[in-house]
């Protein structure tokens, strides 16, 4: 194996973490395509950025590369400000129409 690679990300093959964000990234879609609550969907796409995220920190620590961490950060930052902006509007969604049921929010078009 490569010496640059540190020795604790020897341990565990890369098909692992692939397996393992695609398994994440899987349940994401589900819960989305799935789920009608907005909350749950909410999270559902976090799930799935958050397994993107996953692939990106294991690929990057494979090639011994900080490159993929950073832009990792960079992504957590923008997720961020995501939870706070999504949480504000399914909030006031909740305050108007007393649920969080998105087969609901039709009446919302016009």
């Amino acid at each position: 194996m490569d010496q640059n690679i540190p020795q604790v990300i020897q341990t565990v093959p890369l098909q692992y973490y692939v397996f393992f964000a695609t398994a994440l990234f899987s349940i994401g879609v589900l819960g989305v395509l799935t789920r009608r609550n907005a909350i749950i969907i909410f999270m559902s796409v976090e799930l799935m950025l958050n397994a993107v995220n996953v692939l990106l920190v294991a690929f990057s620590a494979f090639r011994s590369d900080p490159n993929g961490q950073v832009f990792v950060f960079f992504i957590m930052a923008v997720a961020a400000a995501e939870v706070a902006v999504g949480l504000a509007i399914i909030v006031m969604i909740y305050r108007n129409i007393q649920s969080t049921d998105v087969n609901l929010l039709n009446r919302l078009k016009f």
